[in-house]
């Protein structure tokens, strides 16, 4: 009996369909186990994706509570307890944590009197390329701080210079620097510039304003009449002495 087109239709369809069942089969039989494989690989791969990260906020949570106890012994004149609990911090991977607990190792040196040991301790954050670059270049300010007295003025503005343009973070700490080595270089028209840029520039934090429009004013620079109010009379000695003691706000 010939088959009428729906007939005709609906067999195809079942040639067709035993056809896939036919290739599905023989798929599985040639990589059923592989593919088997892949998703068990594939879940055990994510199961310690997410076993890591819960193992990463168990770790940040323990060094946050290890750099509180090591500020809390400073607060308490206890450098070296303090010390002791920076020390696994500051030679753990965790970046941020690792660049705070350097930078605190190195106060505690300076507040010994220890500035050579204290400038190689911000050297090496300032030189780690897998810190966070402002952590690095706070480093790299306050290594400058520890040893501005044993380096030539030219080191200075060469280390520093990148940093000391506005727009930039740390432009007030930085520039400051430059500036007072601009003047001890004999730079003095490029020390007053530097001056009155900070001067200025309302993102500088106001104590190195303030010295930054006397030191400015003193040169002859422009300054704005309203930054020159209310200021204190400074000297390059002051500044100098002032920075070493500031922690860098910019």
């Amino acid at each position: 009996m010939a088959l009428t087109p729906q007939n005709n239709e609906a067999f195809l369809r079942e040639v067709d369909d035993e056809m896939r069942r036919d290739q599905l089969m023989t798929f599985w039989e040639r990589y059923g186990r592989w593919t088997i494989a892949a998703i068990v690989l594939a879940l055990v791969a994510f199961a310690g994706v997410l076993y890591w990260q819960h193992r990463q906020k168990e770790a940040a949570g323990v060094q946050g509570e290890q750099l509180q106890a090591a500020y809390d012994a400073l607060g308490n004149s206890q450098p070296d307890q303090a010390a002791k609990a920076l020390a696994p911090i500051a030679a753990s991977g965790r970046d941020g944590y690792k660049a705070l607990a350097m930078m605190t190792e190195a106060d505690i040196l300076l507040s010994k009197k220890q500035d050579k040991a204290a400038a190689a301790k911000f050297g090496a954050i300032a030189a780690d390329s897998g810190i966070a670059q402002p952590f690095r270049d706070l480093a790299l300010i306050r290594q400058t701080v520890a040893e501005y007295d044993t380096l030539k003025p030219q080191v200075v503005i060469e280390r520093l210079r990148p940093l000391a343009v506005t727009g930039n973070p740390y432009f007030g700490s930085a520039g400051e620097l430059v500036a007072l080595a601009y003047l001890n270089s004999g730079r003095k028209d490029l020390a007053g510039q530097m001056f009155g840029q900070m001067a200025k520039d309302e993102t500088v934090p106001e104590s190195i304003r303030q010295r930054s429009v006397q030191m400015a004013g003193a040169m002859g620079a422009d300054v704005n009449a309203n930054a020159a109010a209310d200021v204190r009379v400074v000297t390059p000695a002051s500044v100098h002495a002032a920075q070493s003691k500031e922690a860098p706000a910019q």
